[in-house]
């Protein structure tokens, strides 16, 4: 079960003045499932408003229904092995997305795994949470204990010139569990929990 005031934990931080973002890449893919041009930033570059309109959509993610929207999948041991999709996700994690090489290989599984005959956005964020030591009480103590480095990725519908829609699905890993990075775990979004894009769970991450 996913703690609900640990995923606010990490929205509260989800603004233009508080966010500790380092990096959005991202590509577009068109109606017929094809490659339509990508994107890697230094995030604290983009303009305000370019700021706070990504930022939305990432908040999407933690901010969404616990444990109904929101919904903690485990990386089990066999789908932890070299070739698979975590450990493609470790390796994004800890070069901050900036090899385009890793990217372009997350893409094209999304690509090839994803189903919709719409136009959509791939997001990927990479963040840095110094997480602060907390008392018995819930007082904060002001010492660090554990930076949280994490992934956090959105799929989104596009509506005009490049523009992301309302996010359909995305995921936060390391799942954030306890106040802590969670390797063996991911948090999965779903826009429609009635109509989820399994593929995502199964397909695309393998987790289960």
């Amino acid at each position: 079960m996913i703690n609900r005031e640990d995923m606010l934990e990490l929205t509260r931080r989800m603004t233009p003045a508080r966010t500790s973002i380092t990096r959005i890449a991202g590509c577009y893919i068109d109606r017929n499932g094809e490659f339509d041009g990508s994107f890697n930033t230094n995030f604290l570059k983009l303009s305000g408003s370019d700021k706070s309109k990504n930022l939305k959509l990432a908040k999407t993610v933690p901010f969404a229904d616990t444990n109904k929207k929101l919904i903690k999948y485990e990386f089990t041991p066999k789908s932890q092995k070299p070739g698979s999709m975590w450990q493609l996700l470790m390796a994004m994690k800890e070069c901050g997305l900036k090899n385009d090489a890793l990217m372009d290989t997350f893409y094209d599984v999304v690509m090839e795994r994803y189903q919709a005959d719409y136009e959509y956005a791939v997001l990927v964020f990479h963040d840095r949470y110094d997480i602060p030591a907390k008392a018995a009480d819930k007082e904060r103590l002001g010492e660090s204990e554990e930076v949280f480095e994490y992934l956090l990725c959105v799929i989104c519908p596009l509506s005009g010139e490049y523009e992301s829609g309302e996010p359909e699905c995305g995921f936060l890993f390391p799942a954030f569990t306890d106040r802590s990075g969670d390797l063996n775990h991911v948090n999965i979004y779903q826009r429609n929990p009635d109509r989820p894009h399994m593929e995502l769970v199964r397909d695309i991450l393998g987790a289960e």
